[in-house]
């Protein structure tokens, strides 16, 4: 079941207090960036954050489930209506994971 975009778009505008949030369909779910660092997925209407120590801190329980089948588990994040606490759950989680790889131009 894929995810509403309405709620993909909610989901950018309640994290938008950590930096530019941004999403992308990617095989039928959506990946969230910061700052162009992917950082979580919306999977059937569900947010998933990549877990981090930084971000288990902050958690307020701590939920792992796999976003799809076959993925490995992410902190499922149930309370999406509190902007300051996912804004400061994705600053953390962000600073904590790898800039990504640059694109390597095609040939």
């Amino acid at each position: 079941m894929a995810s509403n975009p309405d709620f993909v778009q909610y989901i950018v505008d309640q994290c938008s207090g950590a930096g530019e949030i941004s999403a992308r369909k990617m095989f039928g779910d959506w990946c969230v960036y910061c700052g162009g660092k992917p950082f979580a997925l919306v999977s059937d209407n569900g947010f998933y954050i990549k877990p981090t120590e930084a971000g288990r801190r902050l958690l307020r329980t701590e939920d792992m489930r796999p976003p799809y089948d076959g993925a490995k588990p992410h902190f499922y994040i149930d309370d999406v209506d509190d902007r300051d606490y996912l804004s400061a759950l994705v600053r953390a989680t962000c600073a904590e994971l790898p800039a990504p790889k640059p694109k390597t131009k095609k040939r």
